[in-house]
């Protein structure tokens, strides 16, 4: 049986990438593959139209094409949580969209406007919420300066279940933490490098770019955090920390090439990454993935 939104919310969310063909147009049936490994091992929500995928770089009718098509291929087999954002009416066409193609919640991007009022953010919010027809969302939160009092006003709107929290902050999370509503999940929205360290102040769950990859040390992180295992999780952090170095460098413009690119060294070529975003690796960068994925025997 597939788990429930709120069971899903406490595991693992899983960015996929964004593949394209040699044309350069979105190729959805490309992560077949990689769909398939990542729920093989468990993987507890995959998540379309993340910043993993590309999402800035994509049209707003690409990304229409990539959440109808992955809810298509993971079939029911777990929930799909779907990226929405951009101007609001960009994000509102989006989120009707993802509730049509069956999309179980959806990840609200936090608003890039440079003029971002936090009020503002919950009318933005609301429509999104009103357009979809009500599913479940949760929020992507990269900037915690808006404060803790803004954030709770975020979380008190009708509908939101989670909040990824994406600012290497713990505590100040906790603090938001104590001031939401109980029922919503804090996940950890930097990947397994800081999973432990949100896990400490009471985030459940963490997303991850490494799923595309390497699912089975994603799950045994989760697992072993799960436990309250933090020396077993930190030693397999450890493990998998120099792919995530190499996902940071360039001010983290090489965030979604060091996937792609060990994507294609492993057989599974999803194509380039987008400008702005840094492709291919530079070589000094390409012999640190080659040495990554030598020494942990990946295929």
């Amino acid at each position: 049986m597939p788990l429930t939104l709120d069971q899903a919310l406490t595991g693992i969310s899983g960015i996929l990438v964004t593949p394209y063909d040699d044309k350069g147009d979105v190729a959805p049936q490309k992560l077949v593959p990689i769909i398939d490994r990542a729920l093989s091992a468990g993987l507890h929500m995959p998540v379309v139209n993340g910043n993993t995928g590309e999402f800035y770089a994509l049209t707003t009718d690409e990304a229409s094409i990539m959440v109808r098509e992955v809810v298509r291929l993971v079939a029911g087999r777990a929930p799909v949580l779907a990226g929405i954002g951009r101007g609001i009416r960009d994000a509102v066409a989006l989120a009707r969209t993802s509730a049509d193609a069956g999309a179980t919640a959806l990840m609200i991007h936090q608003p890039p406007d440079p003029f971002v009022s936090p009020r503002g953010v919950v009318d933005y919010i609301k429509a999104v919420a009103d357009a979809s027809g009500g599913l479940p969302m949760m929020l992507y939160l990269r900037n915690d300066a808006i404060g803790t009092k803004a954030i709770a006003d975020l979380c008190a709107v009708p509908g939101v279940k989670g909040v990824k929290w994406a600012t290497p902050n713990p505590l100040k999370l906790a603090e938001a933490k104590a001031a939401c509503d109980p029922s919503i999940v804090w996940v950890g929205g930097l990947a397994e490098v800081w999973a432990p360290s949100f896990y400490a102040v009471g985030a459940r769950g963490f997303t991850s770019g490494l799923i595309n990859v390497w699912p089975e040390r994603s799950l045994a992180i989760h697992a072993a955090l799960e436990a309250g295992n933090y020396a077993e999780a930190n030693q397999l952090v450890a493990g998998m920390r120099a792919f995530e170095d190499i996902r940071a460098e360039e001010m983290n413009g090489t965030n979604v090439t060091g996937v792609k690119a060990a994507l294609k060294a492993l057989g599974r070529d999803c194509g380039p990454t987008r400008p702005p975003s840094a492709w291919p690796l530079t070589p000094a960068q390409q012999g640190k993935l080659d040495s990554f994925i030598a020494a942990n025997g990946l295929r």
